[in-house]
């Protein structure tokens, strides 16, 4: 009784012992958790966390350049220089707690769901060709959502990755290689997105998902002989291209203007010739964020997505496209790592076709920039403006997260 009357004149709330018992719980529950996270075996112990930084480096760099290529025209018209800014944090917020999240699912399950990722990625591309999809700049490449807009191409590289790894390693132990057979399903398999890409048409994310997949298939320990084949068989396809004149006008035009860049400044030539300048003027160390010349006269188009390294050559120098390519490499090497020590062949496949991804497509685009490559439509990984492109390539970090922490060989 006397403890009755102690609790009701206590002032305490009835109760409140028993919610400080859940609130404990749940606070002890998060500590296990996290210990949990955190232990010899945990998930976040298990990260590679030399690529996490890497990653967050890049895509932290590329924010601050897609701000400083936005911001003059942004401020010059009257509207929020911030608005691209405040987009690329949300994309790469988005990105990263995907990243995480994939990082600590099994990679057997991603095999389990590859043909389930295949079809999502080949009817989103197919929905392009359809009135659903918005033409911008020539490109019939997004569908228009109220609010944002999405790239199905860029997922269309993951689709690939993931269908045709599970094609070449289908009940298949390293004893046993993948025969022609396989070769041709995995390229079956693939045909539909390249072309679906490729009627956008959008010539440069179709250079990638063809050298992605001809190098998926050359390592996954199919004979020599095959692969010779298979190289011959492509080496015709693209002379026939040529020779049939199945390339569109507006692609030779970008061809020729790469064969002969003086021929046509103020028409074709003229974004090469531009962003050749605009790197060119940044000498060893820049002239400074928010300072360059051609980078706030807009002088270069599309400075914020394709052209993203040309922001990097005349603001940061040399040393910092130097720095840009060093971050590039340790990703893709990284990922070649994973790929090397992977428990099986679904994960070495897997993580050999991210590395083959970012390092083709790092090098087409730095490459376009500075004039050792014809001018396409390939965003710049980690760095490029764009949520399709920062989510596509945030996604492969986590694959080979995950095929990174399962591993076993070292353990």
């Amino acid at each position: 009784m006397s403890v009755g009357l102690r609790s009701r004149g206590s002032g305490i709330p009835r109760g409140a012992f028993r919610g400080s018992g859940a609130l404990g719980a749940f606070g002890a529950r998060r500590r296990s958790l996290l210990a949990s996270a955190f232990a010899k075996k945990g998930y976040l112990r298990q990260m590679d966390w030399v690529l996490v930084l890497v990653t967050g480096g890049l895509a932290a760099l590329g924010t601050l350049l897609v701000w400083s290529a936005t911001e003059p025209a942004l401020r010059a018209a009257g509207e929020n220089p911030h608005t691209y800014l405040k987009k690329q944090l949300l994309y790469v917020a988005i990105g990263a707690v995907v990243m995480f999240a994939l990082a600590a699912v099994d990679q057997r399950q991603f095999r389990l769901y590859a043909p389930v990722v295949y079809v999502m990625a080949l009817l989103a591309v197919l929905a392009v060709l359809t009135p659903l999809g918005d033409r911008v700049q020539g490109a019939t490449a997004w569908i228009k959502f109220p609010g944002f807009q999405v790239e199905p191409s860029e997922f269309a590289k993951l689709g690939l990755i993931l269908m045709t790894a599970m094609l070449l390693s289908e009940t298949r132990s390293w004893s046993r290689r993948p025969g022609l057979r396989d070769a041709g399903l995995a390229i079956l398999a693939a045909a539909p997105l390249i072309i679906g890409v490729e009627r956008e048409p959008a010539l440069g994310t179709t250079l990638v998902l063809t050298v992605v997949l001809a190098i998926m298939i050359a390592v996954s320990g199919i004979l020599l002989r095959w692969v010779l084949g298979l190289a011959a068989v492509a080496a015709g396809t693209l002379y026939a291209v040529s020779a049939l004149h199945l390339l569109k006008g507006y692609q030779l035009t970008r061809l020729t203007a790469f064969l002969h860049p003086s021929q046509d400044l103020a028409g074709a030539g003229y974004n090469g010739f531009e962003a050749k300048i605009a790197v060119g003027s940044g000498g060893m160390f820049g002239q400074g964020l928010f300072h360059g010349t051609f980078i706030g006269g807009n002088f270069v188009p599309a400075q914020q997505t394709d052209f993203i390294f040309t922001v990097a050559g005349e603001e940061l120098g040399f040393v910092g496209c130097v720095v840009i390519i060093c971050l590039l490499g340790i990703v893709i090497v990284r990922a070649i790592r994973i790929a090397a020590t992977a428990d099986d062949q679904f994960g070495m496949l897997v993580a050999t076709g991210v590395a083959v991804w970012f390092a083709f497509q790092s090098f087409v685009n730095i490459g376009m920039t500075i004039g050792i490559m014809p001018i396409t439509g390939l965003p710049l990984p980690f760095l490029s403006y764009g949520g399709s492109a920062i989510l596509a390539d945030m996604i492969a970090i986590g694959l080979l997260q995950s095929i990174h922490r399962h591993r076993s060989v070292f353990d």
